[in-house]
């Protein structure tokens, strides 16, 4: 009887969770399609589609040990496109091409800050602190734009007439910059304070769930402009002050310092 040989797990190919990725990638296919169609809000839901299946496939690899290089390197793919090329095909034809070239490489500088991006985050991966990214995630910045083609219904249309354009080829430039920097933001990888305090983060989840349920559309474009601002909060505030406090000299040490040495 034939024995079967054991591929290394640098080699191997597993199913499920890239069927998850390939499903990431459909949708981002999609998008692009239904973006040349003029139908912007199906390519902002189709996005928002792609981050649910990116968010499951690295999930389901890790709960069935099926993690492979080769499903790195897939899913890193699949990103560019669903959430690289895809919404910068979107913001491209909804707005910016009024702008000419300033808008045509507005949206090809996200495809190619997205790029850097993952690029990035896999030569980083074993090497930075799994509580944060560095850098903002290109799905974020991707479902910040698709959130905001769904605010829009929201929004009062003289304001959305003259002021819509323009603001978004500035947000564009400022997630393509934050896709690239060292501003961190939470990953949610290490969630320990929910063991720790499950009963109450039930409720506060529940809350959540049931506020963003109430108004999708609203809430959805809000979160994601507050996921943007407590990553850069917390760079300048937090990590800036201890990183002065490190750079300060220990006063007192350094005089007590002197008197040992004039003795």
């Amino acid at each position: 009887m034939a024995v079967r040989k054991r591929l290394p797990r640098s080699k191997a190919v597993y199913i499920l969770p890239n069927l998850f990725t390939t499903a990431s990638l459909f949708l981002g296919f999609m998008g692009m399609v239904w973006s040349v169609r003029g139908d912007f809000e199906s390519c902002a839901l189709a996005i928002l589609g792609s981050a649910v299946f990116d968010a499951l496939d690295g999930r389901v690899a890790r709960m069935t040990n099926t993690t492979s290089e080769f499903g790195v390197q897939y899913d890193s793919l699949a990103d560019l496109v669903a959430f690289g090329v895809s919404p910068a095909i979107l913001v491209y034809m909804w707005q910016l091409s009024q702008f000419g070239r300033l808008g045509l490489m507005a949206s090809f500088l996200l495809v190619a800050c997205g790029a850097l991006r993952l690029a990035r985050f896999n030569v980083q991966v074993k090497v930075t602190d799994k509580r944060f990214f560095t850098g903002l995630p290109i799905p974020a910045a991707a479902c910040t734009l698709a959130t905001l083609v769904l605010f829009m219904p929201f929004v009062p249309p003289h304001i959305a007439e003259t002021s819509l354009a323009p603001a978004l080829l500035v947000l564009v430039y400022l997630l393509s910059f934050l896709m690239v920097s060292t501003v961190r933001f939470a990953s949610f990888k290490e969630l320990g304070f929910l063991r720790a305090h499950s009963f109450s983060t039930m409720v506060v989840a529940i809350l959540l769930f049931v506020l963003v349920a109430t108004k999708p559309r609203v809430l959805g474009f809000l979160i994601f402009l507050a996921y943007i601002a407590s990553g850069l909060g917390y760079t300048l505030f937090v990590l800036s002050r201890r990183g002065a406090k490190l750079s300060q000299p220990p006063h007192e040490d350094a005089e007590h310092g002197e008197k040992e040495g004039g003795r």
